[in-house]
Formats: C-alpha cells, structure tokens, sequence
C-alpha cells in the first residue's frame, strides 16, 4: 500500500510539472504536428499511376525486400506516394558521410572544429541525399513502367515525362521528410529521423495484426501459432528494454583538494557505459545498405537476368540475406560507437579535472581502459541486436507474418520510445529546477 501510495505521489508531480511545463508542451505539439504532416503525405500519390494494378503487384511481393522498405517507408511505397522512399536515402548519405569523416582528413578535420564543422560536414550529406535520392527515385520510376498486372501496366503513360516528374517527385519527398526530421531534432524532442520511422512503423502495426489474424482465419496459422507469435513479441519487447537499459558503471574517483580554508572533492562517481551504444543505428543502417541495391531489383525481378538472382539470393530468409544483414549489424555496432564514444578524448577530460579510475593511471591507460570494456561490451550488444533483428526474420519468411511484428521493427519502437520518454523526463527535471532556481532568488530578494 505504501509503495503504491508513493508511486501515485510521483504521478500527480509528474502531471503537475507537465501541466507547468509551457515549453515541453509547445515542443510536444510541434512533433506531434509535424508527424502528421508525414502521415498525411504517405497518402498522397505519385501522378500517373494506376492504384489498382500497383496494389495487385505489391500484394504478390510484400512478403519479400519490398515488404521490409514498406515497413520503414511507413506504408507509402505500398501505395506509392511522394513520400515513398521515405529517409533511406538520407540514412544511407549519412552512412557514407560517416565513414569519409574517418577516411578523410580534411573532413576528419572539420568534425573536430565543432558546431561548425558539423554544419559543413551536414550539407555535404544533405548533397549526397539529393543524389541518392534522385538515383533511387529513376530506379524506381524505370521498374514501375516494367511492372505489369492482370489488367495491364502500372504506369499509365510511359515515357522520359513520367521517369523526369517521378524522380522529381520522389526526391523532393526525400529532401521535405529529411526537413522535417531536422526541425523536430531542433524544435521538438528527440531524434526526428527516427521518431518518422518509427512513425512509420507504429501506424501500420493495426494493419499487421489484422493481417496476422486473417492468416489465422483462412487457416495458415493455428490458434497455437498465433498465440506463440504474441509470446514471442511480448518476450522480445521485455528483453528488448531489459537489455538497452543494462549498462556497466566505472566507477570514477576525485582526489580530495584544499581552497583557501575549504576542502573540495574526495567524492566517487561513475561513468555509465551502455551495453547497446549504438542504439537502433545498426539495424536501420544495415537495412539502408541492404535495400539500396535491392530497390530497382525488387521490381523488376520477373524479368528475370542479374536483378531476378540479386532478389532471389537476398530475399528474406535466404542464408545470404541472413549473413549479410548480422554482419552489417555487427559493423555498424563497433563503427557507430567507435563514432559516439572516444575512449582518449574521455580520458583526457578525466585527467584534466583531476578524475581517476582506481588502479589505472590517468592519461594513455584509462583510454586503454575503456576501449578495452567498451570493447566488450559492444561486442555483446552486436550479438543482442544481431539476435533480435535476424533470429525472428526466419519466422517472419517462412509463416509470413508482417515486418513490424519482426525483429527489427520491435527493436526501433521500444528504442525510439524509451529514448522518447527520457528526453521527456529530462525536460521535465529541468524545468523543476528552474523553478526551484527562481524561488531561491525570489528568496534572496526578499531577505
């Protein structure tokens, strides 16, 4: 009863700092607008295409690599809208810019001149999505006036009019969401390109469990293995959160100095160090990489040739689809720590403000430190993600339960919600300082 009473305390605080909390709420509204706006954009069509016969094609490909794009395109390349190729594109440019910035010493050298530097190196990413973006967008615009139904072809004028405004379409699409994802990253709360992806996701979620039920009602399922698939969802959703929020404490000591007449430090900390750095960055980048190849493929694979082997190979459940995609997983699992967290960088801070860890010298020895329990502990992420994104892709090809009931997709909703939550909490303990902040000077002002 206590522990009850205590947490319904700490929820009427919590509504009570939201309800005060002005700025939280304009930059809630603000993401929640801009969502919207996304959503609404998923329904509106690429001109010159016949609904009807794109719908008969993609119901006999979804289950493949065209169904996994869907997914992360929130439902628009199913129906083929402006907003089909969704931020793959811009990801993909990301990914690309990531690994120059190593490469490359002038860019390795701007990514160290700051706030700066970091602008430049994003309009070049913004260039290279504009490319991207354009290539795929002519891809996808060749393969649609090769796509044919019962009725006829999917393109209802064929033509370099059609390839032009469809590429046009579809980059611009790109370029507006990747717009958008940025405004919400600065005006709203969290990380705007995954917030749209897992938009995405979330909005087709009812359809998927409808899907899965129908397969239970004609009979391609059983009860038992329906009843299973929800097991294992709400298995992977625990394990999932269970995991991302394990993390490996240093623990870090000040030595004790004299001010004046004043002792300072001799307190301990620590240094929290996630098992999962890189967050959903590894699955979605691995997906980027895979589909890029693969979206001219996937439509014209009935003709058979180079692009009719490249589906066949990588289509979902295939053995080279599965090492592929873990072996991209694991990459980009030590690439994008080795990216977020500098083992040098840290332990030269510690030692310039007098912090140590116990039993290891300051300086070149608690970098070695800690990329050698970074190390470990990426290594054990890579294998989590590895398992929870590829393991269920099996289950998913061979039942043919929808993507966003998957491994992958479970992955990005439960990250991206808990990243959402925090960020929530923090501005929310900001806030609460603040005020505490002003009565004290209201205080000081009276006395």
């Amino acid at each position: 009863m206590a522990t009850s009473a205590a947490e319904r305390l700490a929820a009427n605080m919590n509504l009570g700092m939201f309800a005060r909390a002005t700025e939280l709420k304009k930059r809630l509204w603000f993401v929640l607008g801009a969502l919207v706006v996304y959503r609404i954009g998923t329904y509106i069509p690429v001109p010159g295409i016949d609904p009807h016969i794109l719908a008969e094609i993609f119901a006999r490909q979804q289950n493949g690599v065209l169904g996994m794009f869907n997914m992360l395109a929130g439902g628009a390349l199913q129906r083929m809208t402006i907003f089909a190729l969704a931020v793959m594109p811009y990801i993909s440019a990301s990914i690309i810019s990531s690994i120059l910035a190593v490469a490359i010493p002038r860019l390795a050298a701007l990514k160290k001149e700051g706030p700066a530097g970091q602008r430049k190196i994003n309009q070049y990413t913004r260039y290279g999505t504009v490319i991207l973006a354009a290539f795929q967008g002519y891809g996808i615009a060749v393969g649609l006036e090769g796509m044919t139904g019962a009725h006829g072809s999917a393109v209802m004028n064929p033509g370099w009019f059609f390839r032009f405004t469809t590429t046009v379409t579809l980059t611009g699409g790109t370029m507006f969401l990747m717009w958008i994802g940025e405004q919400i990253t600065a005006r709203g709360i969290g990380n705007g390109i995954s917030l749209i992806i897992f938009t995405g996701i979330v909005a087709n979620l009812p359809n998927a469990i409808g899907r899965t039920l129908e397969l239970g009602r004609t009979g391609v399922l059983s009860t038992m293995a329906i009843l299973f698939i929800i097991a294992v969802v709400f298995a992977l959703i625990a394990f999932i959160v269970f995991m991302e929020r394990a993390q490996r404490k240093v623990i870090i000591q000040y030595p004790k100095r004299q001010q004046g007449n004043k002792m300072f430090g001799g307190e301990s900390t620590h240094m929290p160090l996630k098992l999962n750095t890189a967050g959903v960055i590894p699955p979605i980048f691995a997906s980027s990489i895979l589909l890029f190849p693969l979206t001219i493929a996937g439509f014209r694979a009935q003709s058979g040739g180079i692009l009719g082997m490249i589906s066949t190979y990588l289509g979902h459940g295939q053995p080279l689809y599965i090492v592929m995609y873990v072996a991209l997983i694991i990459f980009f699992s030590f690439f994008y720590t080795s990216i977020v967290f500098n083992p040098a960088e840290t332990a030269d801070n510690l030692k310039k403000n007098g912090g140590f860890i116990a039993g290891i010298r300051p300086g070149q020895q608690t970098a070695e430190y800690l990329d050698y329990v970074l190390t470990r502990l990426t290594a054990v992420g890579a294998i989590y993600i590895a398992l929870v994104c590829a393991a269920p892709e099996l289950f998913v090809a061979k039942y043919a339960v929808p993507f966003q009931l998957g491994g992958t997709g479970l992955m990005i909703v439960v990250n991206v919600t808990i990243d959402f939550v925090t960020q929530v909490q923090s501005h929310l303990f900001a806030h609460q300082y603040e005020g505490l902040i002003k009565k004290a000077r209201l205080k000081g002002k009276i006395k």
